[in-house]
């Protein structure tokens, strides 16, 4: 970290007054980041090509997106794939962004006898380095001779382990602070929460079965794209004052309509009266749905990662079912690696949402016997293994009809 401190001189013509001085402090520092990335199956990516190599996952340090490239046959012609390469690329825009970097092929022997190339904790003559635009790249093409490395320590059971960091070098200016104000977060959510709960200016009743929500034309066109075209677009209908809902349960949608004002979820568990774990994932299977029906694309995530939570023997089907109806791509992988589980799937199979995915997905089907396969060849790799989560089910480990 440099600090520079400027110093400024006010003096008068008087020589009785007294001279006035400033400072301030320029700040240069770094914001640092860590990823690892574990490459299985190294003598299958063997063989890709010159210039071609396999990806990390993309990571955020200082504002930038980071990801590691690892080249199994080396990134020149020149070297005929003699050595591997290794690389850190900048994969988000950016312009002359400087930074510090160190790559690190762990020993996986225990021994730690770890494989460093490290800017840090040293003087560097050039400074930082700097990367003058997107994809532009850090690293080593002769990072290592392939045939050492193969019969080394740093190559285990066919996987490498490597851990990088980042260090993005930004600046600020620091001066004398003389106030001391606090601001509090935003409070919109609940100004609008008490709106809908005191019902005033309500201008459109929402008919959900047997129950009717008052709310707000404004703030339901504002939140969801589909009731905006309901209510004010070309095609919205004549009787704009009231809305009927139907395929939703009215406990589902009352927590629709809290998200749209409160802009959070509301307690699940005074909503539906119960506080089992099947319940709560039967609230947010249907809250999902509904979220997908009126373009709550933020209320959808929020739905898919409890789902990710909380997968069960006695749910999982169903929630795959609707993984695969609602395009929640994430949930659906998380749901067949569960499946897929020896421990799991002789379960699964004997649960009514199983045969309602037989009917409603059946190419779903062909995904889980791939992902069975797969397990098979190379043995479970959920951390889970062993574990079997029961829900929905009565003290006599029946199982028990899901509905709300």
């Amino acid at each position: 970290m440099g600090r520079a401190f400027i110093e400024t001189l006010n003096a008068s013509s008087s020589s009785s007054s007294p001279a006035t001085t400033s400072t301030s402090v320029s700040v240069t520092e770094t914001v640092n980041g860590e990823h690892d990335f574990r490459i299985s199956g190294y003598s299958l990516s063997k063989g890709i090509g010159i210039g071609k190599f396999v990806a990390s996952d993309t990571f955020m340090v200082g504002g930038y997106s980071w990801a590691i490239y690892f080249y199994p046959d080396g990134k020149s012609a020149e070297d005929n794939a003699t050595y591997v390469s290794l690389f850190i690329a900048l994969v988000s825009e950016g312009s002359d962004v400087r930074a510090l970097f160190e790559l690190t092929l762990l020993d996986q022997s225990g021994r730690e006898r770890h494989k460093v190339h490290s800017h840090f904790g040293r003087a560097l003559e050039s400074g930082p380095y700097t990367l003058k635009y997107r994809g532009s790249m850090w690293g080593y093409k002769r990072f290592f001779r392939r045939s050492v490395l193969e019969s080394s320590d740093y190559l285990k059971d066919d996987c490498l382990q490597i851990h990088c960091c980042v260090g993005v070098v930004g600046s600020h200016m620091e001066g004398p602070k003389t106030y001391s104000i606090y601001v509090p977060p935003s409070d919109i959510g609940q100004h609008f929460g008490q709106l809908l709960e005191c019902g005033k200016g309500s201008d459109v009743s929402i008919e959900v079965k047997d129950e009717t929500f008052l709310a707000h034309k404004l703030v339901l066109a504002a939140r969801s794209p589909v009731l905006r075209a309901q209510l004010f677009g070309p095609m919205r209908d004549q009787n704009s004052g009231c809305i009927k809902v139907e395929d939703i349960e009215p406990p589902v949608f009352k927590a629709l309509l809290h998200f749209m004002y409160w802009d959070n979820l509301p307690n699940m568990e005074e909503l539906t009266g119960l506080n089992t774990k099947w319940a709560s994932t039967l609230m947010f299977q249907h809250l999902l749905a509904a979220a997908d029906l009126y373009g709550l694309d933020r209320l959808k995530l929020i739905c898919e990662t409890n789902l990710c939570q909380n997968i069960a023997i006695n749910t999982v089907a169903t929630t795959l079912a609707l993984a695969e109806q609602h395009h929640c791509f994430q949930l659906k992988s998380m749901c067949l690696k569960f499946v897929a589980l020896p421990e799991n799937l002789k379960a699964v199979m004997q649960t009514d949402g199983f045969d309602y995915l037989k009917e409603s997905c059946p190419r779903v089907l062909t995904e889980l016997l791939g992902c069975v396969a797969r397990i098979s060849e190379h043995g479970p790799t959920s951390k889970r293994a062993g574990e079997v989560i029961l829900d929905g089910v009565n003290v006599h480990g029946r199982r028990v009809k899901q509905r709300l």
